[in-house]
């Protein structure tokens, strides 16, 4: 099996092994231990996305983008984490809280962050459908 095949089927196991995150509330309703196995496996998976993630750049740029494009791609994910944390802080807890009923703000925190790996393996799937190496041309020498 090519590599690119490989990598973005293990990407969806990976992706799946997050969902059971959604769960981990009312698993520790259950028994705590449940809870703490369910965030383990889906910290785990995230660790073992990043690996591949990080792999799938260097199959698809020339060794001088590399760091280029993860250092982008990480400027992105930090961005975008200021972001959900501005407005979940600010807008949904609050709400929830006010409402007497802040379990339900943190069940829709645990199913974007459950979904999120599938939203990117779907992204991944539409963007990049095979394994092509990304070519930039050189300037023209003066």
């Amino acid at each position: 099996m090519p590599a690119f095949q490989a990598r973005k089927i293990s990407m969806l196991i990976i992706a799946l092994c997050v969902l059971p995150i959604v769960f981990a509330q009312y698993l520790g309703q259950l028994n705590m231990w449940l809870a703490v196995l369910v965030i383990g496996i889906a910290a785990a998976a995230h660790q073992a996305w990043s690996a591949n993630i990080f792999s799938t750049a260097s199959d698809m740029f020339p060794k001088r983008a590399v760091a280029s494009v993860t250092g982008l791609g990480g400027m992105a994910g930090g961005l975008g984490g200021i972001l959900l944390t501005a407005l979940v802080q600010k807008r949904m807890f609050v709400y929830y809280e006010s409402i007497g009923q802040l379990n339900k703000a943190y069940f829709i925190m645990f199913l974007i962050c459950g979904g999120a790996y599938l939203l990117a393996w779907v992204l991944m799937q539409v963007f990049a459908p095979r394994m092509q190496m990304i070519r930039f041309d050189e300037p023209a020498a003066k």
